[in-house]
């Protein structure tokens, strides 16, 4: 029996890919970028996944209707909202930056809220669940001791109480997904169990708060994808949304020092100012660790004759085109992609909401060799492929 198909998986882009901070800024860019990849995919109708940062979802507390006349006028249909990122996603430099809030302010609570007010009123009449996407806490520093992790418990048990007072007055269903990333205090699928175990334990708090499941995130923790599902699976915890993306993978062993070398020359095309580009490392001992940064990890620890410190492979938070399996002598990790959707199309235990969403919001960080195209076709090739891939399975 197949559980993911065309007519059970709504399939947008996230429109983090897009500056700006203001609703007029949101609406510029749908009309520049979103229309355009809607007709070049062949769309009678294109979901998005709309970026609504903090001023623009004040803006939205009196003008949801005028945003939800303009979005069901161009056919797009606004199925999921990212919101991770709370504040200005593309200025010069990020980093760290898109962690805050963190969990434990009442900011992230009291944004998070307003966000799910306005997907119940942005959701298609026949659409009954919107998802959200979330950080998953904090950066994990010093900054999130106990006190603070307890706060953050305490404000998702409060966001959870707050969904189900929406759906019982709205019908519609809020899911909020936290997404695992590295470095993060919620950053393998077993913080995730553990932290739905300790802090949201009840069937109140799983019907509204899940998780977000983004492909590249796991790919860069070297875990399995097959085996994440299957544990969320076995520990009830509801997968919100997938983001569909991909990481780099550099395979060292395959390599003699002179194509690593050249392979160091093509990573620094990506060691990019503007977001964190966390990479996991197969050490030579078969041991994993975490480097925080890309640029950091090529000036600290490449020699001649070792040009990749003798490591096994090097997998790279940088969100490169699902559509893209290998480029010079770098690959994808397409196939992480491919492992989860098989997953999904095969396991009916999965309590999946059936939301996939394209999170390649690097576009224009990407060397320019990669982006020959105009955005809005790059977009609609990489929504006509993952709808290629879902109707192939089914």
């Amino acid at each position: 029996m197949n559980y993911l198909t065309p007519s059970s998986a709504t399939i947008g882009y996230c429109t983090n890919v897009h500056a700006g901070v203001d609703l007029d800024s949101i609406c510029s860019n749908l009309e520049q970028f979103a229309i355009p990849a809607r007709d070049a995919s062949g769309s009678d109708e294109l979901g998005v996944g709309l970026w609504i940062p903090a001023q623009a979802a004040g803006e939205l507390s009196d003008g949801v209707d005028r945003f939800r006349k303009f979005l069901r006028e161009r056919r797009l249909c606004a199925f999921t909202i990212n919101g991770f990122p709370y504040d200005n996603f593309h200025q010069p430099i990020v980093k760290r930056g898109v962690y805050s809030p963190e969990w434990w302010r009442p900011e992230r609570l009291d944004y998070t809220l307003r966000l799910a007010e306005i997907l119940t009123q942005l959701l298609p009449q026949e659409q009954t669940t919107g998802s959200i996407s979330t950080l998953p806490i904090a950066w994990a520093d010093e900054k999130a001791d106990s006190e603070n992790l307890a706060q953050a418990g305490a404000n998702m048990r409060q966001l959870a109480a707050k969904l189900k007072d929406i759906e019982q007055s709205t019908g519609k269903r809020i899911v909020v997904a936290l997404e695992p990333e590295p470095g993060c205090v919620l950053d393998t699928t077993q913080d995730v169990v553990d932290w739905f175990e300790k802090e949201l334990p009840d069937a109140d708090h799983r019907r509204y708060l899940g998780v977000c499941h983004d492909i590249c995130h796991s790919a860069v923790m070297m875990e399995s994808q097959q085996q994440v599902l299957a544990d969320f699976v076995e520990a009830g915890v509801m997968i919100g949304k997938v983001q569909v993306s991909n990481a780099i993978i550099a395979d060292w062993l395959s390599m003699a020092a002179g194509r690593q070398r050249e392979a160091i020359a093509q990573l620094s095309e990506f060691a990019e100012d503007r977001y964190l580009h966390q990479t996991g490392r197969l050490k030579a001992d078969g041991s994993f660790e975490l480097a925080e940064d890309l640029p950091n990890l090529l000036r600290s620890a490449c020699g001649e004759e070792q040009p990749a410190c003798g490591d096994q492979r090097w997998i790279v938070h940088f969100h490169v085109p699902i559509f893209l399996e290998r480029f010079g002598h770098l690959r994808t990790s397409q196939d992480d992609t491919l492992e989860c959707l098989r997953f999904l199309n095969q396991n009916g235990a999965a309590d999946f909401t059936g939301h996939l969403e394209v999170e390649t919001y690097a576009w224009t960080v990407l060397p320019q060799a990669m982006r020959r195209r105009g955005l809005s076709e790059d977009i609609a090739r990489e929504i006509s492929w993952l709808r290629g891939i879902v109707a192939d399975m089914a």
